[in-house]
């Protein structure tokens, strides 16, 4: 046997190269698409432009069951905040769904004061949520903070303040609806190259 094949056999074999992890795409883009469509068809109602048909069953599939998928597929990626949000406002959106199915079927006895401690619940959760918020870019910022104004004109004009309330929530929540889908574009079209801003972090 010569030196060179000595040499070889003693050789390490060569190490192979971990293959790479396949790509996820980002599930914010369809769950911020489906909070902002049915946010936006929501104000539309209050706004008395619409009947409740339509928004229960955008609340089912939309807002509701994509949303609870977009979480689910973010607690993939590592991502506590988005799974918490998509899931939490899904699950929102599906239980108002149902409080809209029950009234127009009669199953229980259901009050505006009913509703307006039901959204208190999810204002006090879109508070704690604001300020994870402001830790990632201003766009997320926006979405939240304007959340939570409309929520609270909703709280109000449900425990008592009247139509007007909800008329004025109408209006400043079709500006989260389109601040969301402004967050939407960011996510969806930079990676294609065309470059939305989301701005910088409210808290450092």
């Amino acid at each position: 046997m010569t030196l060179n094949a000595t040499l070889k056999r003693n050789e390490a074999p060569p190490v192979k190269e971990a293959p790479k992890a396949p790509a996820f795409a980002n599930p914010a883009a369809v769950g911020l698409g489906a909070f902002g469509a049915t946010t936006m068809l929501l104000q539309f109602f209050n706004l008395g432009l619409i009947g409740t048909g339509v928004v229960m069953w955008m609340a089912f599939f939309f807002g509701g069951a994509a949303q609870i998928v977009a979480g689910l597929q973010e607690s993939r990626t590592g991502n506590n905040f988005g799974y918490a949000a998509f899931t939490t406002y899904g699950a929102f959106w599906l239980a108002l769904g149902g409080i809209f199915l029950s009234l127009q079927l009669g199953l229980f006895h259901i009050t505006d004061k009913d509703i307006g401690y039901f959204l208190i619940v999810f204002t006090l959760l879109t508070l704690i949520y604001l300020f994870g918020a402001m830790k990632q870019n201003s766009a997320v910022s926006v979405v939240f903070l304007t959340l939570l104004i409309g929520y609270i004109l909703l709280d109000v004009g449900f425990l008592g303040g009247g139509s007007a309330w909800i008329k004025v929530a109408g209006g400043e929540l079709l500006v989260c609806s389109l601040s969301a889908w402004y967050l939407m574009a960011h996510v969806a079209l930079s990676p294609l190259g065309l470059n939305i801003p989301a701005g910088k972090p409210w808290l450092k």
